[in-house]
């Protein structure tokens, strides 16, 4: 007979854990302090999953356990991963993006694990939405992020108001991590599994570019224009940039998608899925991409403005070359800026030609559903309602993802005008479908 977590495992389809993922959970039930170092991609979210499923007891609507983490997206993927465990035991996540009160009703039956982002949570917390004083495990999931965007003071009203953890785990994709005072971590047991990107030059190619700082946006535009259709990430410092290096190349007549963190949570979902399906092959962001988000296959990673640390340019370029796949880094240079202090190796210059013609438009648009798992919707009806009632043929319809209270879908471009007309007064379990291609 199978051991609880050989199940847990078959559910992922993994033969065994990790040296990191084993050396945590035998820490877990040894040490009541631990700080996990391991690099992004290595499976972290488990190791520190699976001691706190070990801890949970009886009564069952009684939280023990929270996970902190800086993003909508990374909580998201949590809650996704302790779901897929089939515990049993019930789990809330909460951030900012959404109706609040929706998390409030989940919230009357307390759950075994609370998962979100710390503004939310703290929020829960004043308005007495979480009980804190049965929650004895806490986990800080990329804590260093947490702190870098400013969620100091939120992390330190959470700690101060969590008077009954006995159990402390913080997680970091990297070794440069400085805890605060407030923390309360007393000698932790260090965990460091970190390893040093190690890049295969016959499948990454860094190269540079030089522009005026008035001719970069011009530059980046032709740049794009050359790559094509090629899946790209560009890199800029701030959300203000974000906005109107996105704006611009919208105006160029390029089909781009932009990303930060101050959007609402169903424009961030539509942007990303726009971004992984096809329907946009450029994706313009803050270092909130830089982890966090799994999306494959990415081709080209541009450094608009060059990060302030090597560990940020680090993580932005782990976007590309994954899975044995090759990826490019250009850093686009303007006055002082430079990457010596990031990159001990000799860059080939790229030159951008005066010339270029725009790429094709995506062959894939996405339509945006209004109902999602909340609403009984799943994957399988939403393909029928596209062959059925849109009479779409199955390889007219792309990636489906469908979220709690939304879905996308993507869907051949050629198809996508006359669909539309197909299916506005379509219905799906009942409800009007209330489909519209995202733009």
């Amino acid at each position: 007979m199978e051991s609880p977590i050989s199940q847990i495992l078959t559910k992922f389809q993994i033969e065994k854990l990790n040296e990191m993922q084993e050396t945590c959970i035998q820490a877990a039930q040894e040490e009541q302090e631990i700080m996990l170092l391991s690099n992004t991609g290595s499976g972290k979210t488990l190791a520190f999953l699976i001691p706190l499923w070990q801890r949970f007891s009886q009564p069952a609507f009684q939280t023990e356990a929270m996970v902190i983490a800086p993003t909508r997206e990374l909580a998201v993927q949590i809650e996704a991963v302790f779901k897929q465990m089939g515990t049993g035991y019930k789990v809330t996540v909460c951030y900012g993006g959404h109706k609040r009160e929706i998390e409030e009703n989940n919230l009357i039956e307390a759950p075994k694990l609370i998962i979100g982002t710390p503004g939310r949570i703290a929020d829960h917390i004043r308005r007495g939405s979480i009980q804190t004083d049965t929650i004895q495990a806490l986990v800080l999931d990329e804590f260093d992020k947490s702190l870098e965007m400013g969620y100091t003071e939120e992390i330190r009203f959470i700690m101060e108001s969590l008077s009954s953890v006995q159990h402390k785990l913080y997680a970091s994709a990297t070794q440069a991590i400085e805890i605060p005072d407030y923390a309360q971590l007393k000698n932790p047991k260090i965990l460091n599994f970190v390893k040093e990107e190690v890049h295969d030059w016959e499948k990454i190619i860094y190269q540079y570019t030089r522009s005026e700082e008035t001719e970069k946006a011009e530059d980046l535009f032709r740049l794009l224009c050359e790559i094509g259709n090629r899946s790209t990430v560009v890199f800029c410092n701030h959300k203000e940039t974000v906005e109107r290096i996105h704006t611009f190349l919208r105006k160029e007549g390029l089909t781009c998608v932009y990303y930060h963190g101050s959007m609402e949570q169903r424009d961030r979902d539509a942007a990303i899925q726009r971004f992984k399906n096809g329907s946009a092959a450029f994706l313009i962001t803050t270092d909130i991409a830089s982890r966090g988000l799994d999306i494959p296959n990415i081709r080209f990673v541009i450094h608009y403005q060059m990060p302030h640390t090597s560990e940020v340019f680090n993580h932005r370029n782990g976007r590309t070359a994954r899975m044995d796949a090759s990826g490019t880094i250009i850093c686009m240079l303007s006055g002082d800026a430079g990457f010596r202090d990031f990159v001990n190796m000799e860059i080939e210059p790229h030159i951008i030609p005066e010339q270029v013609s725009l790429p094709e438009k995506p062959k894939w648009v996405t339509l945006y559903f209004p109902h999602g798992k909340k609403n009984k919707v799943n994957k399988i009806d939403i393909v029928g309602f596209l062959t059925k009632v849109g009479q779409l043929d199955k390889e007219d319809i792309g990636l489906i993802e469908v979220k709690d209270f939304h879905a996308f879908a993507a869907v051949r471009r050629s198809k996508s005008n006359e669909l539309v007309y197909k299916i506005k007064d379509g219905t799906i379990k009942g409800k009007k479908a209330k489909a519209e291609v995202q733009k």
